[in-house]
């Protein structure tokens, strides 16, 4: 297979077979750690800046069953099928065509945080440790999280293993250091020091904050032996991400009265700050690097008709990340990423919707899916999902009462429900699944 020495094609393009799926603990500790970020203790922050403990308490709870009822549904679609998630979209109701914007979106959403994630990053290990300059310490940083991810999900749940618990220490320490000079009822019964932030507008960033994470599940499910590992990782990760994280950025903000507490987090002298930004960084920006190149290769393939390996995709995608991070082009990106962000949930909508209630073409996935094949062929366009998606994500944009991601999905769930009942959902032509329906032979199989 063209570029198999770079790296693993990780089923790609195809069905990931039950020999290469790995215990829910391991994938568990990845989706943890995603949410165990430093920009999880700035949520926390921001919420403890604006409210009360118990109303941060909270919107972090509203915030985290909004993303697992998202995550959980979506994720079982991965795990049942095996399929990342613009893969899953040929058959989920966005066709051939449709499924290539679905990965397209993915690649350049992921890609641009992947470089703003390693920018954040190198600016710290800049100031903490010298020697490079920011750009030097971007290119540095974006590589070697590069070459982590060229080998695929094993190579990631090692990395896991050890990054998720030595970030969790380290930054552990630095904490208490600073809640020790506190007593924890009086940081309870606090007063927020800054402006107030309502419930709806708190849970609205929580939900936000990890939408597009949560959209994309498939990437990760489809290494889950069953529907109850999916269930089972999901409420784990999510539920202490969002309480054990999030929580302990709401005590920060009022024991300092400030918003400000990753300099709290990262200010520990020497290498154990030092230690913190790049645990931090890469348990997070490998899976964002990893999804934009699954995304980007769907697109190639739907739209060139050529099967790219992952690995070689990966490898460019996460170069051109680096360079863009290096010269500070990302900076400008982060308004049109967060017009991309409101896109995504009617996706999970749409998703969800055809998979579990209309159906339209659940019965081909389900005929294919124990020789661990792909079906033949997938319709082309389905031009009532396009309008349906293009709609929602306006919805999601423009009104502005409720929660916009929450809006956005829910109207693509109904509106693609009733379009379906009334019989509006059908492909405009049919295109061959030119992707190969034999195992990966470069991938490596599950040990765990």
């Amino acid at each position: 297979m063209a570029g198999s020495s770079v790296g693993a094609d990780d089923y790609a393009l195809a069905r990931v077979p039950d020999s290469a799926r790995y215990s829910w603990w391991s994938v568990a500790t990845q989706r943890f750690g995603q949410i165990s970020a430093l920009s999880q203790f700035l949520l926390g922050a921001t919420l403890g800046f604006g409210m009360s403990f118990w109303n941060a308490f909270w919107a972090l709870t509203l915030g985290a069953v909004i993303l697992e009822l998202v995550a959980i549904l979506i994720g079982v679609i991965g795990a049942r099928e095996g399929l990342q998630t613009s893969v899953i979209a040929r058959w989920t109701g966005f066709g051939q065509a449709g499924s290539s914007l679905i990965g397209l979106a993915i690649g350049i959403s992921l890609i641009g945080w992947f470089g703003i994630q390693s920018a954040v990053s190198a600016a710290g290990l800049s100031q903490l440790i010298g020697v490079l300059p920011t750009w030097g310490w971007s290119l540095v940083f974006g590589l070697a999280v590069t070459l982590v991810v060229l080998r695929g999900f094993h190579s990631m749940a090692w990395v896991a293993y050890v990054t998720v618990p030595a970030f969790l220490l380290l930054v552990g320490w630095s904490i208490i250091k600073e809640l020790n000079n506190h007593s924890l009822g009086s940081l309870v019964n606090a007063a927020p020091a800054g402006p107030h932030l309502s419930l709806l507008a708190g849970t609205t960033l929580v939900a936000g904050g990890f939408i597009v994470g949560a959209v994309i599940t498939p990437d990760m499910t489809r290494f889950n032996r069953s529907v109850g590992d999916v269930v089972k990782q999901t409420l784990l990760g999510i539920t202490l991400g969002e309480y054990v994280i999030g929580l302990v950025g709401v005590l920060l903000a009022h024991a300092i009265g400030s918003a400000n507490v990753i300099t709290i987090v990262t200010s520990s002298v020497g290498w154990v700050g030092t230690l913190v930004i790049i645990l931090g960084t890469i348990k997070i920006n490998d899976w964002n690097l990893y999804s934009s190149g699954l995304g980007v290769v769907n697109f190639i393939g739907t739209v060139f008709g050529r099967r790219v390996n992952r690995a070689v995709v990966t490898l460019v995608v996460g170069v051109l990340g680096s360079v863009l991070a290096a010269g500070g082009i990302l900076d400008k990106f982060t308004e049109f990423l967060t017009v991309l962000g409101v896109a995504f949930p009617p996706i999970a909508g749409i998703m969800v919707a055809e998979y579990f209630v209309v159906k339209r073409w659940r019965p081909e996935l389900e005929a294919t899916r124990e020789a661990g094949a792909l079906p033949a062929t997938a319709p082309t366009w389905v031009p009532a999902t396009i309008v349906i998606w293009i709609g929602a994500a306006l919805i999601g944009k423009y009104v502005t009462w409720g929660l916009p991601s929450i809006n956005s999905l829910v109207v693509g769930f109904a509106a693609y429900v009733v379009a379906g009942k009334l019989g509006l959902i059908r492909g405009i032509g049919t295109s061959r699944t030119m992707e190969s329906e034999t195992p990966d032979v470069n991938a490596v199989p599950a040990t765990s």
